[in-house]
């Protein structure tokens, strides 16, 4: 049992990189510490603990990493420094060799802070504690709201696929997950502290019920069931993972929102090969086009990675006519960088950084044409509003069923309310459209 009295008004500050599941993490993390008596840093104080929940995605994602921690030591020199997440999972030796870094806790070990918080004996050495990831069996689950005002709920963890760039696997270990029922639970947890709109997230959700015998599809089915007045997103689904049964029970569903973020990673059936993904790009096409065959005002993303080994200019090309045959809504864009320890080192043909960036602009540009064709096309259209709390002064925004982001005049009794309103053109910088 931890004494309350050692933790009482002591300050925390807490930063966050990465995915939202490590938001989710944090949020977990950060009422842990304060119901032991932690207090969490106002702007300008001094903190005496500050926890760094890291991503290790792309080597960016390290370097940005490390920045923030040498800025939080800078910011607050007398501060315990810990640093958990995927990088601290992947290269907990690198991360102690940086100035100020008191304690390095591994994926599992993060959920644990207070203890090893106690552990820590004030000498000079950093302190690592990390286990083999890949006999972590354990489910955490966790949710956090966002500065915003939907919810991010944890449904699942870890992953099996191996794809041969990625490292995740060797960072979050092993899919596992909670129950139906105790998510089930999680979530009307949320529904009671006033989430109007919660998004599943996960390493591979796709996967839920891996662990306990049960599926996705049967999850999806229960949170719909919840007797509250609150909406559903899917954040990120495999394509060989959504089924057209689950597309199907959405197009009907009152609570799950026509919006869908599918991975393709490349459009050409060779790449996708050599990095190990399950499925080709016919079953990609196959599932945009039931999508929209049954929502056809569905937003969907997609994830694409360019400048892998082995992407030739002639395959990149091929990549992009079939990206641009698909009827989606915005490209979400990865710079490709090699990983310490996958299999895509093997493959003999690399891009040079500079056409990796030249591509990734090239994907850019084709994802803004899809996103200002998609919004075009929503003109005129009515459909729910949750309106957000962030404002500029005089307008607020708000995201539609489908993904549309809408502006409107601020209202502060519309925060975190749904109202129906029929979508006009652009606003002024054409980052949104307009309420009529």
């Amino acid at each position: 049992m931890i004494d309350n009295t050692i933790f009482n008004n002591k300050k925390v500050a807490f930063h966050t990189l990465g995915c939202k599941l490590n938001f989710a993490e944090t949020s977990a993390i950060g009422k842990q510490l304060t119901d032991e008596g932690f207090v969490k840093v106002k702007q300008g104080e001094q903190a005496d603990v500050c926890i760094i929940n890291t991503c290790s995605v792309t080597d960016t994602a390290d370097h940005k990493c490390r920045q923030a921690i040498n800025r939080l030591n800078r910011l607050h020199p007398d501060a315990v420094i810990i640093v958990t997440g995927c990088y601290a999972q992947l290269k907990p030796e690198e991360i102690a060799a940086i100035d100020g870094v008191n304690l390095v806790l591994g994926a599992n070990e993060k959920f644990n802070i207070l203890d090893y918080l106690q552990k820590l004996d004030g000498n000079e050495k950093t302190e690592i504690y990390s286990s083999e990831i890949k006999r972590v069996k354990e489910f955490r689950p966790s949710c956090s709201r966002d500065d915003r005002t939907r919810y991010f709920l944890k449904v699942q963890d870890g992953c099996d696929y191996f794809c041969t760039y990625c490292t995740i696997p060797f960072a979050r270990g092993r899919s596992r997950n909670a129950t139906i029922h105790e998510t089930v639970e999680m979530a009307m947890q949320a529904v009671n502290a006033g989430a109007k709109e919660i998004v599943l997230s996960g390493v591979n959700i796709g996967d839920f019920g891996k662990s306990t015998g049960e599926s996705f599809f049967n999850l999806v089915k229960a949170l719909d069931t919840i007797p509250a007045d609150v909406r559903f997103r899917i954040s990120s689904i495999e394509p060989n993972l959504l089924t057209d049964e689950i597309i199907e029970y959405i197009s009907t569903s009152y609570r799950f929102m026509p919006h869908f973020h599918i991975p393709l990673q490349t459009g050409t059936n060779e790449v996708l090969q050599l990095m190990k993904r399950k499925y080709n790009r016919e079953l990609f096409a196959h599932k945009v086009d039931i999508i929209k065959r049954l929502l056809p005002n569905a937003f969907i993303g997609v994830d694409v990675i360019v400048g892998v080994r082995g992407e030739t200019d002639e395959l990149f090309e091929q990549s992009c006519q079939f990206i641009d045959s698909l009827d989606i809504s915005q490209l979400h864009v990865f710079t490709y960088s090699e990983r310490a320890g996958t299999k895509m080192l093997d493959i003999e043909y690399t891009v040079s950084l500079a056409e990796r960036k030249r591509r990734s602009n090239v994907l850019h540009n084709l994802s803004e044409k899809k996103t200002f064709s998609f919004y075009e096309s929503q003109y005129g259209k009515t459909f729910p509003v949750l309106w957000e709390s962030r404002h500029n002064g005089e307008s607020m925004v708000g995201f539609s069923s489908n993904y549309v982001k809408v502006e409107r005049t601020y209202d502060k009794k519309l925060v975190n309310t749904i109202q129906t309103v029929t979508l006009g053109g652009w606003n002024e910088d054409k980052s949104a459209l307009i309420e009529i």
